[in-house]
């Protein structure tokens, strides 16, 4: 007890001290978004049916995937810390989970659990004594599977096969998300939700608020077997770090800018985090067109090409960073086009899977042809363009790959800008494809030689300015990557993707807001209705426009689209505002 009580008050101390500045803003914003949720599930618990099971099975999915995208979750108390210290494995179990509880999300959670005390009161007495020891144990079920869940997902990524089924698992989930609305007009179609909610451990405390005590008891008995199972992971993360005595067939190349090809080829075929990131492109990609199957709409199948292609993008964007610090190797070979050849082998390891996806998918469909390939074509280049010079120019120093210990998930000390380099990633993209998609919305195959051009220019021109930008700064970069800081002003470059420190806590919900819920109403609301439209298909389920009269339909439809627009072009108005303000 006193090994736990010590490592919380550690916890503690940290996040006292990082409630200043930028991450404090973060944890403030992100903590009202999650208060806004966690009220929307009491809400639930006043409603007949299972939607309060459903709500806690969300948070629980969130609980597990999370971390997942985010670096390993929350590692401010880091297992290796102890591992000197001679602690039991369980014992140190014991006092990570304490510690777990410290922070945001387990205050949210705790509060989004309320829903059990509202659910336990309607039930009598009897519902709302047992809600508070119930509310205690499903958080501990909702810490315990994301450690386990991510202790796992570090084990995986120690082989290949690993490492690729990790990403297929994580592709399916986060794609399943993205497409909820799917599932939630399958939901509404039926009237009620799925009785088989209640069954899962996330609906387990409310069986007990319910009546049903014995699930009181599968939680505590889920809790002490988690714990175990968290405990000899964290034996096996303490020494799984060994050095590989399998031969390596020599590197052959004729040219620096062959090496640089060989180099990242090589890379591609043999970094696990690197294998890892292309099958949950894939996947994604793949999951989030055809999850629409579902209802019967095969229209957005077309679209895993692309999409697989734009989620590659933002997954390798920062990929001189996560190189770390053997971008000194570039700049000991005079003559060596590190940017060419990067370009070659990411064209060469996603290319040609784009293509045959896109080309797949849309033969299945029937079309449409010239908006798919012109697409397509953008993307590719516009993709082999961006990625270097994104990198260059915003470049998060990540932990070299020797030295990236116990969790591989995290490649970069500050995850949470790498994450917002993805998102960026995904908007230029896909500006990069608007030219000719426009064209082939009113030229038809026009747009497939302007998808080439767009493509072949995005491709030389973003590639000549990363280059110089790389030849002009390439020793800064070599300090950035090493020190974390800009030799000009000592700035952390994990600056450069945040949230600036002079936004007020409303901006800052408002960008969090508009960036995650833009989706809603530019893709289901927007894009999908208008297909509805076209097919001539009405009065389909929640899709506002297709309810409407015929004047209205294409209008409301648009507006959607517009809405989706503005609420990410409001959220990126907001940050550049700001660090033009910063920087002024």
């Amino acid at each position: 007890m006193a090994v736990a009580l010590t490592m919380a008050r550690m916890k503690l101390s940290i996040l006292r001290h990082s409630t200043q500045g930028q991450q404090g803003g973060m944890m403030a914003s992100a903590g009202s978004v999650g208060v806004l949720l966690a009220g929307g599930t009491i809400v639930l618990a006043f409603l007949d049916g299972d939607w309060l099971a459903a709500a806690y099975s969300v948070w629980l999915l969130g609980w597990i995937i999370g971390p997942v995208f985010s670096g390993g979750g929350d590692e401010t108390l880091r297992p290796e810390f102890f591992s000197l210290l001679g602690l039991r494995p369980q014992r140190m179990a014991a006092g990570l989970l304490v510690a777990a509880f410290v922070g945001v999300a387990p205050a949210v959670s705790l509060l989004a659990l309320a829903g059990l005390v509202v659910a336990g009161v309607r039930e009598g007495v009897a519902g709302a004594l047992v809600a508070v020891p119930a509310m205690v144990l499903q958080l501990a079920v909702f810490v315990l599977l994301s450690k386990v869940t991510v202790a796992l997902m570090g084990l995986a990524l120690g082989s290949r096969i690993g490492a690729i089924g990790a990403g297929v698992v994580n592709g399916v989930i986060l794609a399943f998300l993205g497409q909820i609305w799917v599932f939630m007009v399958a939901f509404g179609q039926g009237g009620q939700v799925p009785e088989v909610v209640r069954y899962l451990p996330s609906g387990w405390g409310l069986l007990a608020v319910q009546g049903e005590y014995l699930a009181l008891a599968a939680m505590a008995v889920l809790v002490v077997l988690l714990l175990a199972a968290w405990a000899a992971l964290l034996t096996r993360r303490a020494g799984r770090s060994r050095p590989s005595t399998r031969g390596r067939r020599p590197m052959r190349a004729a040219t620096p800018h062959g090496a640089v090809v060989a180099k990242e080829l090589r890379s591609w075929t043999r970094d696990l985090v690197r294998n890892h990131q292309l099958a949950f492109a894939f996947t994604y990609g793949v999951a989030f067109a055809a999850v629409p199957l579902v209802l019967g709409i095969a229209e957005m199948l077309p679209l895993a090409g692309p999409l697989f292609i734009m989620m590659a993008a933002a997954m390798t964007a920062n990929a001189y960073g996560t190189d770390g610090t053997a971008h000194w190797l570039t700049l000991m070979t005079p003559g060596a086009s590190d940017v060419r050849g990067r370009q070659l082998a990411w064209l060469a390891a996603v290319g040609p899977v784009g293509l045959v996806l896109a080309v797949a998918c849309t033969a299945i469909v029937g079309g449409p042809w010239p908006l798919v390939m012109a697409a397509t074509f953008a993307l590719i280049g516009g993709a082999v363009g961006l990625v270097p010079l994104v990198s260059v120019v915003g470049l998060i120093p990540g932990i070299d790959p020797k030295n990236r210990g116990g969790n591989p998930l995290r490649t970069s000390e500050d995850d949470g800008s790498a994450t917002g380099m993805a998102y960026l990633m995904l908007l230029l993209v896909a500006l990069t494809a608007a030219p000719a998609v426009a064209v082939a919305v009113f030229f038809g195959w026009w747009g497939v030689p302007a998808g080439l051009l767009s493509g072949a220019l995005c491709w030389w021109g973003f590639g000549l300015l990363a280059e110089r930008r790389l030849t002009a700064q390439g020793p800064e970069l070599l300090h950035l990557m090493r020190t974390g800081r800009r030799p000009d002003s000592g700035a952390k470059a994990s600056e450069t993707f945040k949230l600036p420190d002079n936004m007020t806590r409303t901006q800052r919900l408002i960008v969090i807001i508009c960036s995650s819920l833009g989706a809603i109403p530019l893709v289901p609301q927007g894009i999908v209705a208008m297909v509805f439209l076209s097919n001539g298909q009405l009065r389909q389920s929640w899709f506002l426009a297709t309810h409407m009269p015929p004047g209205l339909r294409w209008p409301v439809a648009i507006g959607f689209v517009l809405l989706g627009l503005a609420m990410y072009g409001t959220a990126l108005w907001l940050w550049l505002r700001a660090k033009r303000a910063a920087a002024g």
